[in-house]
C-alpha cells in the first residue's frame, strides 16, 4: 500500500515559513532549508533581545540620572542611595524622564533627599 502523505498541510507550513522571509537576501528568502534556518534564528535573537532591551533602557537610565544628578552636585549611588533611605519610591525610568524633561522637578527632589 502507498505511503500516504499530506501535501497540503506540509506546502502550507513551508509557504507560512516562507511568506515570513520575505525580505530576505539572497536563498535565504526562498530556499525551503536555508529560510527556515534563518527564521528560526531569528526568532532566537528576537527572544534574546527582548531580554537585552530591558537591559539597555536601565543603563541608559542610569547614565541619564547620573549625569543630571552630578550637575546638581551628587553622585548617582549617593543620590539613589539617599532616595532609599528617605523612603521616596521612584523608579529609574521616571527619574530619568525628569531628569531629561523636567530639570527643575529633578533639582527639587536632589534637594529634598540632600
Amino acid at each position: 500500500m502507498p505511503r500516504s502523505v499530506n501535501h497540503v498541510a506540509s506546502r502550507n507550513r513551508r509557504k507560512k515559513v516562507l511568506k515570513l522571509t520575505r525580505g530576505y537576501i539572497g536563498a535565504r528568502k526562498n530556499v525551503w532549508t536555508v529560510a527556515k534556518n534563518t527564521w528560526e534564528k531569528g526568532l532566537t535573537y528576537a527572544y534574546r533581545d527582548r531580554k537585552n532591551k530591558k537591559r539597555n533602557f536601565r543603563a541608559l537610565w542610569i547614565q541619564r540620572i547620573n549625569a543630571a544628578a552630578r550637575q546638581n552636585g551628587m553622585s548617582y549611588s549617593r543620590l539613589m542611595g539617599a532616595l532609599h533611605k528617605n523612603d521616596i519610591d521612584i523608579n529609574r525610568k521616571v527619574l530619568a524622564d525628569l531628569a531629561m524633561n523636567h530639570p527643575e522637578a529633578f533639582k527639587a527632589i536632589v534637594d529634598k533627599v540632600k
